[in-house]
């Protein structure tokens, strides 16, 4: 079955961020809430940002149902020991719903706050090294580990994941040794590049390594913009042309028009291999508009 998500990617305070997430939970086809994770907006600068962990932590407490995560995690910032623990503590806290969505990260936010960034390499090694470390804390009483960048000597980790053997690890990125990674380690995969042309990639590389390629699940999506009127629409391609620096065919070829024109961009995504969209909408978050594509579009893939 296709499951749907929606990711948090435009500027939200809280007020607007806990009544998107409850509604969603309590009155939606969505299957999964997430929260576009950076220190700076995506946008202009002077956009409001929360901190992704704190938010989804109240995001827990007040939804029921949804599944939750954060697209994605910026392995540059965070070291993997306590990102293990938010994980299963957001476990807890949510009764199971966690999905541990991560990256090797972008230099963004690391610039403009001082914290060191490495080059390409080192990130994607350290992001293998971290999920070494995170799911040796969630499977292995007491493990050691001796890597190039991280060390565990033993330490405790208590209380345990809800979710056995641990939370789903949903792994993005695009660059080939960034696909092995994920064949190596994710879940569920979200390619930084056509399906067709990543899949074929990670399923070699997961035989390589003795992994069932038939066992990773495939995440499609883009960004949202439902609306009847063409007139609208040819208005709202032209501001995302601008505002993104991309050509019209690039703007198209995301989720805009109609229900039918909608409809019909799910489908080539699931015909091209997706298991599951995730959407997200910018330049603002517009409530009517996903729950029309909850109500008419979701239904037609269950």
């Amino acid at each position: 079955m296709t499951t749907f998500g929606y990711t948090v990617e435009a500027p939200t305070l809280w007020p607007e961020l806990l009544e998107l997430a409850r509604e969603l939970d309590q009155h939606s086809n969505f299957d999964s809430f997430w929260i576009a994770d950076s220190l700076v907006p995506n946008g202009p600068l002077d956009d409001p940002k929360l901190e992704t962990y704190t938010a989804l932590a109240a995001v827990a407490q007040a939804t029921s149902r949804i599944r939750l995560g954060v697209h994605v995690t910026a392995n540059a910032y965070r070291h993997p020991a306590v990102l293990a623990k938010i994980i299963t503590t957001l476990d807890q806290i949510s009764g199971g719903r966690m999905i541990l969505g991560i990256g090797a990260g972008w230099p963004g936010e690391n610039r403009r706050f001082g914290i060191d960034f490495w080059k390409r390499r080192e990130r994607v090694e350290r992001l293998d090294e971290s999920l070494q470390v995170i799911k040796l804390l969630w499977t292995q009483p007491h493990p050691t580990f001796e890597g190039k960048y991280y060390r565990l000597d033993g330490p405790p980790f208590t209380p345990p994941n809800v979710q056995q053997p641990h939370p789903p690890i949903l792994i993005g990125g695009g660059s080939d040794a960034m696909l092995r990674v994920m064949a190596k380690h994710a879940d569920m995969v979200s390619p930084m590049l056509p399906i067709a042309e990543a899949r074929p990639k990670i399923e070699a590389y997961a035989r390589e390594l003795g992994r069932d390629p038939s066992a990773i699940r495939w995440e499609g999506g883009d960004s949202l913009f439902l609306h009847d009127d063409p007139d609208v629409v040819e208005r709202v391609v032209r501001f995302a042309m601008e505002q993104y620096n991309q050509t019209e065919d690039q703007v198209r070829a995301g989720m805009f028009g109609s229900v039918d024109d909608v409809r019909a961009a799910v489908r080539r995504q699931v015909d091209a291999g997706a298991d599951d969209i995730n959407i997200f909408q910018l330049p603002r978050v517009h409530i009517e508009s996903l729950l029309r594509f909850s109500e008419e579009v979701i239904p037609q893939f269950r």
